[in-house]
């Protein structure tokens, strides 16, 4: 009867787990044949994701632990919304592919060496199946986790104890309590109890430690998962990429083997997984495990970083395959030759409906113009594509051809509350950074300045503004400045070319083109916005009248 009961309990064992299997099966056809659905629905549309505050968290990560001598600076990246663009082109469906593809949009290319990656973005665009495949096996890393890989591998080098000695000791312990029953059953059942009770006490208090550190096991585990799959594929376009993982996978496989062990689910209720749990108490099996996955993990993280590159690369020029089929009537391949910036129909990447301008600037050029009439937003178009032709080798224009730039700005500063800055301060410290690195060796330097010196008097404003666009003009600068001081453009006409944008007020609207003009501007509209907006028309013809007397007689009344 016992045999006959311990029978039955092992089939409902056996039952549940096979349950368990086929309904995992199933959901996991199932999720991959809703994602195929959606990846082919959504091909040339703009991504559908939204963000959660946290999403951006890891995102950085990649680029924080892989520094090159020139990479975009937070000023930059922050005055051109490049957070924005990223999303706008972010079709990524790993973590890694995300880092991978900031990255690149922080660090563009100093050298005209395009070629490598322009074939295999070519390949993932043109090729729908090799593309899907490989958006199945990127799906399968996913990008839930919060903090990047290499945040998880710092905190994983400050674990101390990794030494699996004390617990072989308890199951030599163990082992020898349990041949003692045969010698003395009292006894030795006695030193049993105590041993796995201290097993028992040592396993908790372990595994609470380390249980913060399995996401990372996770993460490293499903990206090796997914490089099997890289590994049996058959592209030549990415043959050397393949070939990569294959040799970094061969070299990371021991820690994937026997991870189950570790890794498989506890606390579910599963009889199965209940067995499990117990096994593991007594044996301390999963904790000897993670220490030895640790230290191979430890020896190779070099491989590990070769693999998170190579997946991140290769989920990138996807993103990018799909970003330029959602604008493939808009978009270039960009040129990089001589010394003059010209574009032809360039738009603003965030701008449903964006207004096409074009220039061809053989220096620096100010802007002026009305206010809300389109200066800032031109700098940031030609800034923007600027960092998108040297990052992903495509600008949202009909003809960008140009020389490899390091890209600066001084725009959207802010006091400075934590360091105790004025605006003022701000902007002359925003400046420094421009004129120091155009002093250092490198590519020709590409600034973005909106309203120079804004956060000062305006005597002191003109006269230095003047110096400073002189000076980064003198010192091969390719400056792009916009400013409401029209008294600049006679002061810098020899050293810039003169650019305006404007809009029409009437009595009741207002009507702004945002198509660029050339010379400077001749409008004044501020005044006349005070009146648009509803302001007492005695208080906007006093105004009215008192700029006009004083650009008759210059002095103020």
């Amino acid at each position: 009867m016992e045999n006959e009961g311990l029978f039955y309990i092992l089939l409902v064992i056996f039952a549940f787990t096979l349950i368990a299997y086929i309904l995992g099966v199933r959901d996991a056809k199932l999720a991959k044949k809703n994602l195929i659905y959606k990846l082919k629905k959504n091909w040339g549309d703009s991504p559908k994701r939204n963000y959660k505050e946290d999403d951006f968290d890891h995102i950085p990560g990649y680029y924080d632990n892989h520094k090159t001598d020139f990479q975009i600076d937070d000023t930059t990246w922050n005055d051109l919304n490049m957070d924005g663009v990223f999303t706008r082109m972010n079709y990524c469906l790993s973590a890694s592919g995300e880092e991978y593809l900031y990255y690149m949009l922080r660090t563009p290319k100093q050298t005209d060496d395009f070629e490598e990656e322009e074939k295999k973005i070519k390949f993932f665009s043109e090729d729908g199946d090799a593309r899907l495949k490989c958006q199945i096996a990127l799906a399968k890393i996913g990008r839930g986790s919060r903090f990047s890989i290499y945040e998880y591998l710092k905190q994983l080098e400050n674990i101390e104890d990794f030494s699996n000695k004390k617990h072989y000791m308890m199951l030599t312990l163990m082992i020898f309590s349990i041949g003692l029953i045969f010698v003395s059953f009292q006894l030795g059942f006695v030193m049993l109890l105590a041993v796995a009770a201290t097993n028992i006490f040592m396993y908790f208090r372990i595994k609470n430690k380390i249980d913060p550190y399995l996401a990372t096991y996770g993460y490293i585990l499903k990206v090796l998962d997914s490089t099997k799959l890289f590994k049996s594929s058959d592209y030549p376009a990415i043959s050397d990429d393949i070939e990569t993982l294959g040799r970094s996978y061969d070299n990371m496989k021991g820690f994937s083997s026997g991870s189950i062990i570790l890794m498989s689910p506890s606390g579910t209720g599963n009889p199965a997984d209940i067995i499990l749990d117990y096994y593991r108490m007594l044996t301390h099996v999963d904790l000897i495990k993670f220490n030895k996955m640790y230290i191979h993990l430890m020896e190779k993280k070099d491989e590990l970083d070769k693999i998170i590159t190579v997946i991140g690369k290769i989920d990138a020029y996807i993103s990018i395959a799909c970003y330029r089929e959602s604008v493939k009537e808009q978009y270039c391949i960009p040129v990089f030759e001589g010394k003059d910036i010209k574009c032809e129909d360039v738009i603003h990447p965030l701008i449903e409906n964006a207004v096409s301008n074009s220039i061809e600037a053989k220096k620096g050029v100010l802007l002026t113009g009305s206010n809300a009439s389109g200066k800032s937003t031109f700098l940031k178009t030609i800034g923007i594509n600027a960092l998108l032709a040297q990052s992903i080798h495509t600008v949202l224009a009909k003809e960008y051809k140009a020389p490899l730039f390091r890209v600066y700005s001084s725009m959207a500063l802010k006091d400075d509350i934590y360091e105790g800055d004025s605006y003022y301060i701000v902007e002359i410290k925003s400046m420094k950074r421009i004129i120091d690195a155009a002093k250092k060796a490198g590519n020709t330097v590409l600034c973005f300045v909106d309203e120079v010196l804004r956060g000062t008097n305006t005597i002191e404003r003109i006269a230095a503004s003047t110096e400073i666009l002189k000076f980064l003009s003198d010192s091969g600068v390719e400056c792009f400045a916009a400013t409401h001081d029209i008294e600049l453009t006679q002061l810098l006409k020899d050293k810039y070319e003169l650019y305006h944008f404007e809009g029409n007020v009437s009595d009741d609207d207002v009507h702004f083109d945002y198509m660029l003009k050339e010379g400077p501007a001749t409008n004044r509209n501020a005044i006349k916005l005070l009146n648009v907006l509803g302001y007492d028309s005695s208080l906007v013809d006093s105004a009215q009248n008192l700029a006009e007397k004083f650009l008759t007689t210059g002095a103020w009344e």
